[in-house]
């Protein structure tokens, strides 16, 4: 009852942050509307315009506006009327199907080879210098790299998520398989139990929580690269249809963008976190 109720006081607060938020919004883009002129009227009639139209400051759209524009893209989502002009749907779709593949990849590279530098100090010790060296570079300076030898902006842009999916996961892993306690590992050993079974049976549940950390990390790691790499190759993608909106000048759709871009990480995040969840055990 004290979590429930301790629930529902954080849920009024963030709506009342929210309603403030948007009476701010609302506050910020009115500008008083100056008294026009009947010469002014004229002009702005053979213009094709009406100079009684609500004014913004500055242009920036209004919460009315913002939602009008939102309720356009979210009632045809999927439309497809050729290169430039696709529905937000499409992008998101391009986009997770992107950052899904690069994620996978970099998963199935990073776990066990963290697995390796975890059970094998040796192996830690000779491969720390390449993984100290390599972690540093941000993501998106491969990219060159990558069109010059891959050839395809697409698959371009999976190699970027790979690249930035790889590291945390490979560091988290190699420390929770590290931290595993070695009174578990000596029982196996006592029991006569093989490498692979004492991997698959004692270190994987035992450092599942601090891999599944570093899955989280490299999730919103990857889904923050995958916007900015789409505005380099261009083609589809969430972060295309951001670059293509602003060169519309539409900065409505721009906002629903980032709003959405907001939603879907949250959503991955809340996705690993409930994972992360069921394979975490209280001592």
């Amino acid at each position: 009852m004290r979590g429930a109720g301790l629930g529902l006081r954080a849920a009024l607060v963030s709506l009342l942050l929210l309603l403030v938020l948007v009476l701010g919004w609302h506050l910020a883009t009115l500008r008083p509307t100056p008294a026009a002129s009947a010469q002014d009227d004229e002009y702005a009639a053979l213009m094709g315009k009406s100079s009684a139209a609500p004014k913004t400051g500055g242009g920036f759209p209004t919460p009315a506006e913002f939602a009008h524009a939102a309720a356009g893209h979210l009632a045809h989502p999927f439309y497809d009327n050729g290169p430039n002009d696709k529905g937000i749907g499409i992008q998101l779709g391009y986009s997770l199907a992107r950052v899904g593949v690069g994620f996978v990849a970099a998963a199935l590279v990073a776990i066990p080879v963290g697995f390796l530098l975890g059970m094998s100090p040796l192996m830690q010790r000779a491969l720390n210098p390449y993984v100290q060296i390599l972690k540093p570079i941000s993501p998106l300076a491969w990219m060159p790299l990558a069109l010059y030898t891959i050839k395809d902006s697409s698959l371009s842009g999976m190699f970027v998520i790979f690249i930035c999916a790889l590291w945390p996961m490979l560091m988290n892993t190699a420390f929770g398989v590290a931290s595993v306690r070695r009174d578990w590992r000596n029982v196996a050993r006592t029991l006569e139990v093989g490498p692979l079974r004492t991997a698959l049976l004692v270190i994987l549940p035992a450092a599942a929580p601090t891999i599944l950390t570093g899955m989280r990390i490299s999730m919103g790691i990857a889904w923050l690269v995958i916007v900015a790499a789409e505005m380099l190759v261009g083609g589809t993608g969430i972060g295309y249809f951001v670059w293509n909106e602003w060169n519309n000048l539409s900065l409505t759709s721009v906002l629903f963008a980032i709003l959405l871009i907001g939603l879907v990480g949250m959503l991955l995040d809340l996705l690993l976190g409930r994972l992360q969840a069921m394979v975490t055990y209280v001592e």
